[in-house]
C-alpha cells in the first residue's frame, strides 16, 4: 500500500506514479476530499477536476472522480487545464477542484493541488492532513459509498478563462502601440493549450517554442526556473528580434520572462512592476492602506518599492497555501514570490502566471507608446535593484544540522541579524543576505542570496556552501 504520508507534502500531493501514486489512491483520495469538503458551509454540490497533459493524468482523474461521485457529490470535468484554470473553474463555479498536475516535476511524476469553493488553498493544516489520513483508511478497509451516486459532467471552460483574464488587464496600451513579437516556450505543458486563446485578438505576434502537449518533455524539463531550460527560449528571441520572451511550467501556472537581449529577467523585478500597476489601480479606486504580500526570497528590492508606490508590504513564508491566507488576512491586493508565483485579489488570491504575463505585455505596451524604441530591457530597469543568485539547491543527508551549523557560523559574527520565519535567513551589516530553507517537495536545501553586486554574491555563495557541502 502506498505511504500517503511521503506524497502529502505542505500544499500539494506529489508521487511517482505507479509506485507512489496510482488508481486506488486517487480513488481514496477523491473520496476522502469530497466527504472532507462535503463539510463547509455551505456544502457543494459537487468537485471540479482538471488534468494536464501527462500520460498518468487521465486514469489518475478518472479514478479521484469515481471517489467522489462514490460519496455522493457530482464531478465537473474540465479536462485538460493549466492550474490556473482550474482555480477559474472553481472560483466563477464557486466549487471546490482538484487538478491533477506534478507541476515542474518528471515526466515519472504526478499530483494533486486541491482548493476549496473559491479557489480557497487545502494545505496540511487546511486539510490535506485529514484528506491523507482518511485517505488510508480507505486503502486499508474500503471505500464506504453512499446509495445515492454522483454524477460526471464536462464543461469547457477555456474561453471564459481568457476572457477573465483579459478583463482584468487594461490592455488597450498593446493597440496604442507598434505589434509586439513574443516568443512563447510552453515546455510540452499546458501553456501550449492556453496561450493561443488567451493571446488571441491581441496585437502581438506569438512564435510559439514546444506548444505540442507531451508529457514526456521531450526537449526540456517544464522548469523555467532552472537556467538550462531557458536556453533555447533566449536563443529563439535574438534570433527573432523578438521584444520579449516568456516561458511556463508543466501546468501553466508560473511564467517568466527573458528580455529583447535574451537575458532572464528577474521574477522579483516582475513582482515589483504588476505590484506598482495593482497599486495605481487599487489607488484609482480610492482604496487606502493597500497591501502587497512578498515571500521571504523575493528582492528586497520589493518592500522598497511598494514603499514607493504607496503600498504597505507584508512578508510572508515560500508556499502558495501561507501566500494565499496572508492575503485573505490582510485584504492584499497582490502577492509575488520569487519563483515566479504571482497572487491577484481579483483573481480569488490564487495564483496565475498568465496574469502575470499579460500585466508585463500591458507595461511593455505603455513604455514603447510613451518612447519609441522602448524595451523590456529598460521597462524592468528601475525594478531589478540588486544581484541575486537564483536558487541553488544541495542534496544533503541531514538537512536541519547543516542549517544549525551555519546558524552557528553566522550567528557568531557582529551585527548579523537571525531571521527564522521560513528556513533561516541571514541579513550582513552591508546589506546582504540569503535564505537557507528545506524543500517542501524534495530533499534539498535550498540557498537564495542577494547582494549589491555579482561578486558579492559570489563571494557569500562560496562561503554558505562550504559549510553546507561539507
Amino acid at each position: 500500500m502506498p505511504d500517503l504520508s511521503a506524497i502529502v507534502k505542505a500544499y500539494d500531493i506529489r508521487g511517482v506514479v505507479g509506485d507512489q501514486l496510482d488508481e486506488s489512491t486517487a480513488r481514496a483520495l477523491g473520496a476522502a476530499t469530497a466527504r472532507l469538503v462535503a463539510g463547509d458551509d455551505p456544502a457543494p454540490s459537487a468537485v471540479v477536476v482538471g488534468r494536464d497533459m501527462r500520460d498518468s493524468s487521465p486514469a489518475l482523474a478518472a479514478a479521484f472522480a469515481d471517489g467522489v461521485t462514490g460519496q455522493g457529490l457530482d464531478v465537473v470535468d474540465i479536462g485538460l487545464a493549466s492550474t490556473d484554470m482550474l482555480y477559474y473553474a472553481s472560483g466563477s463555479l464557486d466549487l471546490p477542484g482538484a487538478m491533477f498536475t506534478a507541476s515542474h516535476n518528471p515526466a515519472a511524476y504526478n499530483g494533486i493541488k486541491l482548493c476549496r469553493a473559491g479557489a480557497v488553498p487545502v494545505g496540511q493544516d487546511s486539510g490535506l492532513a485529514t484528506i491523507r489520513d482518511e485517505a488510508a483508511r480507505f486503502l486499508d478497509s474500503g471505500v464506504p459509498e453512499v446509495r445515492s451516486p454522483g454524477t460526471v459532467r464536462t464543461e469547457d471552460m477555456l474561453d471564459g478563462y481568457a476572457r477573465h483574464l483579459r478583463g482584468l488587464v487594461d490592455l488597450t496600451s498593446l493597440d496604442a502601440s507598434p505589434e509586439l513579437t513574443v516568443v512563447v516556450d510552453a515546455g510540452n505543458g499546458m501553456g501550449g493549450h492556453t496561450v493561443p486563446t488567451v493571446f488571441d485578438g491581441l496585437n502581438v505576434r506569438v512564435v510559439p517554442l514546444y506548444f505540442e502537449l507531451d508529457g514526456n518533455f521531450p526537449n526540456h524539463e517544464a522548469n523555467p526556473l532552472d537556467p538550462a531550460n531557458l536556453v533555447d527560449l533566449q536563443k529563439r528571441v535574438v534570433a527573432e528580434g523578438a521584444d520579449l520572451g516568456l516561458a511556463f511550467d508543466g501546468d501553466a501556472d508560473r511564467c517568466f520572462a527573458v528580455d529583447e537581449q535574451g537575458e532572464a529577467v528577474s521574477p522579483s523585478a516582475i513582482t515589483g512592476l504588476v505590484a506598482a500597476r495593482e497599486l495605481a489601480r487599487a489607488h484609482a479606486a480610492g482604496e487606502s492602506d493597500v497591501v502587497v504580500i512578498h515571500n521571504l526570497i523575493t528582492s528586497r528590492a520589493v518592500p522598497e518599492l511598494v514603499a514607493e508606490h504607496g503600498g504597505r508590504a507584508v512578508r510572508t513564508r515560500v508556499g502558495h497555501s501561507f501566500i494565499k491566507q496572508t492575503m485573505a488576512e490582510t485584504g492584499a491586493v497582490f502577492g509575488g514570490e520569487h519563483s515566479a508565483h504571482y497572487y491577484f485579489r481579483d483573481f480569488w488570491k490564487a495564483d496565475s502566471g498568465m496574469l502575470a504575463a499579460l500585466h508585463l505585455l500591458a507595461a511593455l505596451g505603455e513604455h514603447r507608446a510613451a518612447a519609441d524604441g522602448a524595451t523590456v530591457s529598460g521597462l524592468m530597469a528601475d525594478y531589478d535593484r540588486y544581484a541575486a543568485s537564483g536558487e541553488i539547491n544541495s542534496t544533503v543527508e541531514d538537512q536541519a544540522a547543516r542549517v544549525a551549523e551555519i546558524e552557528r557560523v553566522f550567528g557568531a559574527r557582529d551585527g548579523i541579524e537571525l531571521d527564522r520565519l521560513d528556513g533561516l535567513t541571514v541579513s550582513l551589516p552591508d546589506g546582504s543576505w540569503f535564505n537557507l530553507r528545506a524543500s517542501n517537495t524534495e530533499p534539498l536545501l535550498r540557498l537564495n542570496v542577494e547582494a549589491a553586486d555579482a561578486a558579492a554574491v559570489r563571494a557569500l555563495v562560496d562561503e554558505v556552501l562550504a559549510v553546507v557541502r561539507a
